[in-house]
């Protein structure tokens, strides 16, 4: 018999395959779920890294994580990185803003006047001109 590398719980089997009979996963998912019931079913590293064309290292970490926190294993944990600053809200002010009348003496608004204003009027901290356009360009 072969060496069997995950050795899944019922109740995780059971909802592994029904998660992947949907047929409507992201394919991350879908690769984690199978490649775990082929392990479980004891496939071999190899053939099931055929199968799935991930890496060998990549499914022994799945192993790994299912064995250490079960199916959370199937969704990727957050990532560092840098906080978001200036949230949909804000974003909306400035882009409310834009719309807006421009201040006297002016005969439109301007990037650096935009972020300017939006610091004066305590929608952010600090924002910069490149920013408010990044802002302003996701918008129609």
């Amino acid at each position: 018999m072969k060496k069997q590398h995950v050795k899944l719980t019922p109740v995780d089997r059971e909802y592994l395959e029904t998660l992947l009979s949907k047929g409507t996963l992201p394919i991350k998912i879908y690769r984690r779920a199978l490649g775990l019931l082929e392990l479980d079913r004891g496939k071999t590293y190899m053939a099931v890294s055929k199968t799935l064309q991930v890496t060998i290292p990549t499914l022994s970490g799945w192993a790994k994580e299912y064995k250490e926190n079960g199916l959370k294993v199937l969704f990727d944990q957050p990532r560092s990185g840098r906080p978001i600053e200036i949230d949909g809200n804000q974003r909306a002010k400035i882009t409310a803003l834009a719309c807006s009348k421009p201040p006297e003496g002016y005969a439109q608004w301007n990037l650096r006047l935009l972020a300017e204003k939006a610091v004066e009027l305590d929608f952010c901290e600090h924002i910069s001109h490149t920013e408010v356009r990044n802002i302003l360009k996701k918008t129609n």
